[in-house]
């Protein structure tokens, strides 16, 4: 299959024949990653499971895990779904992967609609499944909000968005989630929102697609699905832990399919996931780490915080140029948005990743800014 190289392989060939700074520590801002202490209530559930590892987990989740998950959705959404409206997976990114093969499997032409930039699994998952391409390009003069072009989603059979946005950090607001719902169900594709970042908000807490569905009039979540993981919310992306919620439909016959992929989370994780999920309180740690991030990228770099996640999205003009540059003098990694979209989307910006502790942030914010001072 004819896969693109993965944006990170990229960046090393970008930086292959540089050589950085040695006055400088080696730091880096590429990869969304979180660099902090996972809450020790959490490790210890899983040092407690550990006896667990001498038995096989069930492909469908094990019920503490998912009732923890349903839990989550009502404490943080208001939403009261059935056990047979969600499965747990092993993190999102496998999900992200199988779920569009799965689902477009023997399709007459199938198509797939995703933002543009984008988090590559989209697109591996797309071409896996020998789909048709339609890219929602993100762009500064619509705000980096997925275009809502009807005659090209009336042929889409899968359409992914992802909001809050991993490389832009847009916020689709609510009123136009239900629009998309609504376009969903007029023109019979299957939306599907990522929501990983859902719970990274700045000032307020930000809605699921699935409750947009529900305000829509859609309660039963037909052609709606929304999938999430602790990795961002918990800082513990070793968890591997996520689920898919909504379509009931679709979710019976796609817990079929997972029977024959076998990646059913270990026991142990599956307990120390379900304390992370039934826990809310410790999420708020982190969210005051990433909002003092983003006061400090106001203070140094000049720029506006968004609503959510943890990403700069930081214009530049020559994103290549201006990383191999950075990388030379000051020793810092960033990654080019051209990596991350295709036919020029991100050409111009580069992704910076908040996710380190206020000193080692500050620091390296400071590197960026000192470098704009030459590179503009």
């Amino acid at each position: 299959m004819n896969f693109e190289t993965y944006p990170f392989e990229k960046l090393t060939q970008l930086l292959a024949d540089v050589t950085p700074s040695g006055a400088f520590a080696p730091m880096s801002l590429t990869i969304g990653e979180p660099q902090f202490e996972t809450p020790a209530f959490i490790r210890q559930e899983l040092c407690d499971a550990s006896a667990q590892l001498n038995k096989y987990p069930k492909t469908a989740g094990e019920e503490y895990l998912k009732a923890a998950m349903l839990r989550y959705l009502k404490e943080r959404f208001f939403l009261e779904l059935t056990p047979d409206q969600l499965i747990p997976t092993f993190g999102t990114r496998e999900l992200l992967f199988n779920f569009p093969q799965f689902y477009l499997h023997g399709r007459p032409d199938p198509a797939m609609a995703f933002p543009n930039p984008f988090y590559q699994i989209y697109e591996g998952a797309a071409i896996a499944a020998g789909a048709r391409i339609v890219h929602l390009d993100l762009t500064p003069e619509n705000g980096f909000q997925p275009p809502m072009d009807e005659t090209l989603l009336r042929e889409c059979d899968l359409v992914i968005l992802n909001t809050p946005n991993n490389p832009t950090a847009s916020v689709i607001p609510f009123e136009r989630m239900q629009e998309w719902v609504e376009l969903s169900l007029k023109y019979d594709f299957l939306l599907l929102n990522d929501e990983c970042y859902v719970d990274l908000w700045m000032d307020e807490p930000l809605p699921s697609l699935l409750e947009a569905s529900v305000a829509a009039g859609n309660p039963g979540f037909r052609n709606v699905v929304v999938v999430n993981s602790v990795s961002k919310r918990s800082s513990a992306p070793g968890l591997r832990s996520g689920f898919i919620a909504g379509d009931r439909e679709v979710l019976r016959e796609y817990l079929r399919y997972r029977t024959y992929v076998g990646c059913a989370s270990p026991l142990p994780l599956q307990r120390a996931a379900a304390a992370a999920w039934g826990d809310q309180d410790h999420v708020e740690t982190f969210r005051r780490k990433y909002r003092r991030n983003f006061e400090l990228a106001r203070e140094i770099l000049g720029v506006e915080t968004p609503e959510a996640t943890f990403y700069v999205w930081l214009e530049v003009g020559d994103e290549r140029t201006f990383t191999r540059e950075l990388y030379r003098r000051y020793n810092l990694k960033v990654l080019p948005g051209s990596f991350l979209g295709r036919n020029g989307a991100g050409k111009g910006f580069v992704r910076l990743a908040l996710v380190y502790e206020e000193e080692p942030m500050r620091e390296a914010l400071e590197r960026v800014a000192a470098f704009l001072k030459d590179f503009g």
